[in-house]
């Protein structure tokens, strides 16, 4: 672990010295060296929700909304050939699909929930009989917005009980939280390297069932997002299609290496489960509550009512945080303010305890009246 200041954010986040020692060799995108990494990264990451046989991994380059981008336009057919996405929004990034959605084109059905109420298995089952012309659901895990864990695997069944296909964004998920392609029919699930697996940010993947990545020829809107273009050609020459970021690919690689050696999503989840844990009781300690109940909140990034008191912006809570050590993140609410601190990532030798003495400190230099926290061990 390094001296850097510590990203509680979810995505990026803070690496490990070995990942960031991964980006000091420069690769050429064309060499076997280099095609052998991105064969090994596209393995791996199936071994993730165990589609290996049955599911195909599609890198690519950029954030993790261009994959989510290229997932709709590729895998939903175009208006004219009968593509409909049905989209159930219980928050900014279900809200950011949606709008992809009505950017390509695509026929689109939402379907709103409140900020803190999960998707409900019943509603997407009623929607769907309700309208047989959907040809897809839309669904995110772990909507980041909130922190609220949606019932990924409940919905998959109802999805497949009606003959559709479902795309699920994981950016928030994917590597902690079990998905099992064994277990939960999808035909898209898109995650990005900076987020769980703990690399850098600047690509992002698709897992998509072979079955209907094989359908979907001429579908996408655009050369450079056409997953099964990219498919293809990584298939026939084993290179991207167009230039990587050669060193992001190496870091990918290098961060899941330590990840599988670690072991796996059991490790992982766990250890960001502890750190859930210990931020709650600690800053309940300190008298500020957590936006979501326990039951529907995932372990990647918490939401906070903001400290109900004149003297609290959030630019001066940010800055004082910073100066300890951390990096906090927005919150991105409409109705109530609110702040964000991520549980992803390498937090250093003082772990969650530190950051909430950093909170503590913080609040105090601002005037805020803060209890003494409990401690939080678990």
């Amino acid at each position: 672990m390094t001296t850097d200041t510590v990203l509680l954010t979810p995505g990026p986040l803070t690496t490990s010295a070995r990942t960031k020692q991964s980006m000091l060799r420069d690769w050429g995108s064309w060499d076997s060296e280099f095609n052998q990494i991105t064969a090994r990264l596209r393995e791996g990451l199936l071994r993730i929700v165990h589609g290996v046989g049955t599911h195909e991994c599609v890198p690519l380059q950029g954030s993790g909304t261009f994959s989510v981008e290229a997932a709709i336009g590729t895998l939903v057919p175009p208006g004219e050939k009968g593509g409909h996405v049905l989209v159930p929004v219980n928050g900014a990034y279900c809200q950011r699909i949606a709008k992809i959605c009505k950017v390509l084109g695509r026929q689109l059905t939402t379907f709103d929930y409140a900020e803190d109420a999960q998707i409900r298995p019943e509603d997407i089952d009623r929607l769907l009989t309700n309208d047989p012309s959907i040809t897809h659901v839309a669904l995110v895990h772990c909507e980041t917005s909130t922190g609220i864990l949606n019932p990924l695997h409940e919905i998959a069944l109802v999805v497949q009980r009606h003959g559709k296909g479902l795309i699920i964004d994981a950016m928030s998920s994917f590597g902690a939280l079990e998905i099992d392609a064994r277990k939960t029919p999808f035909d898209a699930v898109v995650a990005a390297s900076g987020k769980c697996l703990e690399g850098v940010p600047g690509m992002g993947f698709v897992l998509a069932r072979r079955a209907a990545l094989e359908r979907c020829e001429g579908n996408c809107h655009s050369l450079a997002m056409d997953l099964y273009d990219q498919w293809v050609y990584m298939n026939k020459t084993t290179q991207w299609r167009f230039t990587p970021p050669t060193h992001v690919v190496a870091a990918l690689d290098t961060a899941l290496t330590q990840y599988f050696e670690e072991g796996g999503l059991a490790a992982r989840g766990g250890a960001y489960a502890k750190n859930c844990r210990e931020l709650i009781a600690g800053l309940a300690g300190l008298g500020l509550r957590s936006f979501l109940p326990t039951a529907i909140q995932a372990p990647i990034i918490v939401t906070f009512h903001a400290p109900a008191s004149p003297r609290y912006e959030f630019k001066a809570f940010y800055n004082a945080v910073k100066q300890r050590g951390y990096i906090l993140y927005p919150g991105k609410l409409t109705t109530v303010e609110t702040f964000r601190v991520g549980c992803m990532g390498q937090l250093g030798a003082r772990g969650m305890a530190g950051a909430v003495e950093a909170v503590r400190d913080a609040l105090q230099e601002m005037g805020i009246a803060v209890r003494e926290p409990e401690s939080s061990a678990v």
